[in-house]
């Protein structure tokens, strides 16, 4: 799927804002609702595309992962930063339209149907790597808090030996119909709050929630390359939904650790190599810390503070991709600072050498910044 599809299905350009993409799926999940094309199934399709589409391009981290990444995501796995699993595209139409809008078609459709379960609501978390990990990936367990099933009662809500009966505001439907004008109108019921059921005795110990305060551990492949900002989205492993109510999800928000030695520009890494000037001078070989372990590197007579030599392939592998990038080595050259009696013999010695100061031309330049300070 190109990164297009979802601005092409909604029939909005890519910078449109968000009334505008709110105002084109009104209108689009108006004319395909299977109430309005009833026995159309690829109209019932279309509606399901258009709610998939607007799930994503109406949240603002979702959009900007697809806008970089495309459907399946950054990793091209279905469980990194991909768009699927929407669930039912009712509930995004009620959500924009209100429950009002559930029966306005008049020809019982959705209006019949008893809602779904609630799902619970989603985590999210912050993990941070060091560069070390980025480059190689890294598998993770982690502990999670979040609401799990209720022991005592197995998530149904009710006291054990008893269960759920049938709502007697909407006997079962999950939602009370109403006439305004012309049309027959529905709300979700304020009785069951949808489900159409009630406890009628609370279990003791999650007062009739279903489920309780508990943790989980989760393992978690992070795939080499990931940056700072990106996310994991692991399914259905979040917050258990009230009264069996199904999971809802964990996104794993990824940060980088700051490094002692490296910076990260990209798929690049940067290393500041500090060097005496004989070592520039002469030309010499040392040994430098890599993200595979220590390698070693030439430096070339006559190296300049600020050159920037590289290595390639030491760098990180590009996301989804077989490219890796380089390290950068940036020489710079070390001025010391104390000096015995010997050393600055040698020193002025060598002071007398023209070839070790800048040439002729340089000094003219450096004269005439001088006098235009001046």
């Amino acid at each position: 799927m190109s990164n297009d599809e979802y601005y092409s299905i909604l029939g909005v350009k890519r910078d449109a804002d968000q009334n505008e993409i709110k105002k084109a799926y009104r209108k689009l999940a108006m004319d395909y609702h299977p109430d309005r094309n009833p026995g159309d199934k690829e109209a019932e399709e279309q509606f399901k595309k258009i709610g998939e589409a607007y799930a994503v391009l109406s949240d603002s981290q979702k959009r900007a992962q697809y806008d970089r990444f495309g459907k399946s995501g950054s990793a091209g796995r279905s469980n990194w930063g991909g768009f699927e699993n929407f669930g039912d595209p009712f509930d995004i139409f009620r959500e924009v339209f209100g429950g009002g809008f559930a029966d306005i078609f008049g020809m019982g459709g959705s209006g019949g149907r008893r809602s779904a379960k609630r799902r619970g609501a989603d985590l999210q978390l912050k993990l941070e790597l060091s560069i070390e990990e980025i480059a190689t990936g890294v598998e993770k367990k982690l502990k999670i808090k979040k609401q799990i099933a209720c022991d005592t009662c197995s998530g149904a809500g009710a006291s054990p030996g008893t269960s759920m009966v049938t709502c007697p505001a909407c006997h079962g439907q999950g939602q009370v119909a109403y006439r305004q004008g012309f049309f027959t109108m529905s709300q979700t019921c304020q009785r069951c709050s949808g489900e159409g059921q009630i406890i009628d005795r609370p279990c003791p110990t999650c007062h009739g929630e279903g489920r309780i305060r508990g943790e989980s551990t989760i393992e978690v492949k992070i795939p080499a390359g990931v940056a700072e900002g990106q996310y994991l989205t692991v399914r259905n492993q979040g917050n258990m939904g009230p009264r069996g109510g199904p999971e809802g999800d964990i996104i794993i928000f990824i940060e980088e650790k700051k490094h002692n030695e490296f910076e990260r520009h990209g798929d690049d890494i940067v290393y500041h190599l500090y060097l005496a000037f004989p070592q520039v001078v002469l030309g010499t070989e040392v040994e430098v810390p890599t993200l595979q372990g220590k390698a070693a590197l030439s430096i070339p007579q006559g190296t300049q503070s600020g050159k920037i030599l590289r290595m390639k392939g030491k760098g990180i592998p590009r996301i989804n991709s077989n490219k890796i990038g380089d390290q950068l080595i940036k020489v710079h050259v070390w001025t010391p600072t104390k000096l015995g009696s010997k050393e600055k013999e040698l020193l002025k010695e060598l002071s007398q050498f023209e070839s070790i100061f800048p040439n002729k031309e340089d000094k003219s330049f450096f004269e005439r910044m001088k006098e235009a300070i001046l």
